[in-house]
């Protein structure tokens, strides 16, 4: 595009003017020509089809009948008159109804005359209405049929009553489109036009905006979406090669006694073949010389901490340091636990560093960091300060990472020249479109399979009705030895109603389960850190039975006793956070139990998401599922993501799209860098005149 023309106001368009676009810059943000042209219709209406009466769809959108009047008279409604007419066909009839302005309507108007009539449908109960329908008589409607495509254009109710509308805006936009042809330049090359056969660029502006034809349309709406993925999935590829090109990393050559040592004698169990794979691939990040960033992802008990193990040792047996960052010191602890308990048998030195370590270890863990002795660091934030310093760190995992952000991860960086090797872990399942929508600059690996003998939970939905006999399966496993976990939401990241609920819920479960029989933990987000651990390490060590508390559990926490999860309010949780939630429970080798505890009546949407958890084990499954429910940004704790912001792409349905244009990225870079070649010239213009891609010119310049 021309950006000097394109970047002009939208006031001297024709039939815009200074007041008009004021208006609309302040309605619908529309300042520039260029804001106009990438303002495209929400849904289109095909005035060729024409609904017989009785197939009218129950919903409110805009048909157009073609019946006979067959009466026509006033009435009185709340003392205002009103124009009602009968329309019908051979299927049956529907009302057509006039407010104001109907002295013409009703003059004009002919029992027995064929007509055409358009507009939107009212339902009252089995009753169809149209108010203030356009209305024409058969003949006069042949001898001028309208396009048959017209463009339906978001709006407020401030431009309807200024008078701004739906027609309006298709006639400002024909204005427009009849002066932009020279301004409007191509931003795919060639062979990317012919490779996946999409439109020039021009005819598909027109025509999503004033389309000829369905197929047009298509093509339009398929081009424009091609364009915005592409130059998404290009720039992640530009930040990672030019990441790759600056950043040299460390050379894990060789698998040494270690890693040789712990696969043959202290394997706890047989690694699935997609742990064989991860770690493959993670060998030959640490064989090219490239700084590797990774990201890894695993379903709730698939095995990561193993995976994170034995690519340390790697880092070890070629004399490197390895890290671990965990969020809490809660899973700092347990990782350091556990890979403690692993290595008991060999000559690795394990130290764990977090906010309670004493000012006198402290000291000892920097010695030892700073001599080498020590080979893996276990830690929180603490890990970040400038004074923790390692004599050779070659790589840093980071555990639960979307509860880190880019600056502390850039810490990690500078702990050593060139940076360490970068391993991110989530136990969320992200659908493939998704982490290439938001990781697509990282490496992503993946671990689907279950390790052997991992027990199932069993997982029921049970209403408040139910809850007096849910409370007696809670005493039986009590009496068992289990423990229980029972969980509040957390809802819009507010905490004043759902602490009221927490402690309605924790004094009701404190009645129902009295001292000294029974013992009862509480955390929430409101306790300080101290006394938040304290209550969980009383949990874990058995001192309490049952743990009430919000969400603040969902990452990390692993109590092999605890059998049970009870999910209170059920339907107010996504599929992603309930999977991650019900992960708490089957650690140990007794049968587990979740159970959604859930309002007597739920929308069809809470039942479809309760009926999937109950059915569905598989958190890869449900992670897609839960994608086409809510949408991206829900999935992700946030109403909406800048980064998943497109005008029309949708990485839910436009799957083959994204996997498109995210080969076509990749293989032109690998060809031409730079975009030097002359073919590539369009797209290279496109990323030095884009504002939303000014960003990514440094990478090409």
């Amino acid at each position: 595009m021309n950006s000097d023309f394109l970047n002009q106001s939208i006031e001297f368009i024709k039939g815009v003017g200074p007041a008009r676009s004021k208006l609309l810059s302040e309605e619908l943000n529309l300042k520039t020509i260029k804001d106009l042209v990438d303002f495209y219709p929400y849904r289109y209406i095909d005035r060729s089809r024409f609904y017989n009466i009785n197939e009218i769809p129950k919903n409110q959108s805009e048909v157009q009948i073609i019946g006979k009047i067959r009466s026509i008279r006033r009435t009185k409604v709340r003392y205002r008159d009103r124009l009602n007419c009968e329309l019908y066909d051979d299927t049956g009839k529907i009302d057509l109804i006039w407010y104001r302005g109907f002295n013409w309507v009703e003059e004009s108007l002919k029992i027995n005359e064929d007509y055409v009539v358009y507009g939107k449908i009212t339902w009252f109960g089995n009753k169809a209405s149209i108010a203030h329908p356009e209305i024409k008589t058969k003949s006069n409607f042949n001898r001028n049929v309208p396009r048959r495509l017209h463009g339906i254009y978001s709006s407020t109710e401030r431009l309807v009553n200024e008078g701004v509308t739906q027609k309006y805006f298709i006639k400002i936009i024909f204005n427009l489109l009849n002066s932009i042809q020279d301004h409007i330049k191509e931003n795919l090359s060639l062979s990317i036009l012919k490779e996946f056969n999409l439109v020039d660029r021009y005819k598909a502006i027109i025509n999503i905006h004033l389309p000829e034809s369905q197929e047009l349309l298509s093509e339009s709406i398929k081009r424009l979406k091609f364009e915005e993925l592409f130059f998404n999935q290009l720039g992640f590829q530009l930040t990672r090669n030019d990441r790759v090109q600056k950043l040299n990393g460390f050379k894990f050559e060789k698998v040494g006694n270690n890693l040789n040592e712990f696969y043959k004698n202290s394997l706890p169990f047989e690694l699935t073949g997609d742990q064989k794979k991860v770690i493959k691939e993670i060998r030959n990040d640490f064989r090219d010389g490239k700084q590797m960033n990774r990201l890894l992802q695993g379903d709730v008990g698939s095995g990561k901490t193993i995976v994170s193990l034995m690519v340390m040792l790697i880092a070890i047996d070629n004399d490197f340091q390895s890290c671990i960052l965990a969020p809490t010191e809660i899973l700092a602890n347990q990782h350091f636990k556990s890979l403690s308990e692993l290595l008991i048998n060999f000559d690795i030195k394990v130290n764990l560093l977090t906010g309670s370590t004493k000012t006198k270890d402290r000291k000892l863990i920097h010695n030892d960091l700073l001599s080498g002795e020590t080979n893996i660091l276990v830690g929180t934030h603490a890990i970040l300060e400038d004074i923790v310093q390692f004599k050779n760190l070659g790589l840093s995992i980071i555990d639960e990472q979307h509860r880190f952000g880019v600056a502390q991860r850039a810490k990690l960086w500078k702990k050593n020249n060139p940076p360490p090797h970068i391993l991110v872990m989530t136990a969320t399942p992200i659908p493939r479109t998704l982490a290439m929508s938001l990781y697509g600059d990282l490496d992503i690996s993946s671990i689907k399979e279950l390790p052997p003998g991992r027990i199932t939970t069993k997982t029921v939905h049970k209403y408040d009705k139910n809850r007096l006999s849910v409370f007696k399966f809670l005493k039986d496993q009590i009496k068992k030895g289990r423990q229980v976990y029972l969980v509040y939401p957390l809802i819009n990241e507010s905490e004043k109603l759902d602490y009221k609920d927490l402690m309605d819920g924790y004094e009701s479960v404190v009645r129902e389960f009295p001292r000294p029989d029974f013992q009862v933990s509480i955390v929430h987000g409101k306790m300080n850190a101290k006394d938040k651990d304290y209550e969980m390490k009383r949990f874990i060590e058995k001192e309490t039975q049952i743990l009430v508390s919000t969400t603040v559990i969902e990452v990390g926490v692993n109590v092999p006793n605890a059998s049970v999860m009870v999910i209170e309010s059920a339907e107010r949780f996504g599929l992603s956070q309930l999977h991650q939630l019900r992960g708490r429970v089957g650690r140990g080798n007794d049968e587990s139990y979740c159970i959604l505890m859930t309002k007597d009546k739920l929308s069809e949407d809470s039942k479809l998401r309760i009926e999937t958890m109950v059915k569905v084990s598989d958190g890869f499954k449900l992670a897609e599922v839960d994608l086409k429910l809510r949408g991206p940004g829900d999935m992700l704790g946030t109403r909406q993501s800048g980064m998943l912001k497109f005008k029309l792409a949708d990485i839910i349905y436009d799957t083959e799209i994204l996997n498109n244009t995210r080969n076509s990225a990749i293989k032109i870079l690998r060809d031409d860098p730079r975009l030097n070649k002359k073919e590539n010239l369009p797209i290279r213009t496109e990323i030095s005149s884009s504002s939303n891609s000014k960003n990514l010119w440094r990478y090409i310049s």
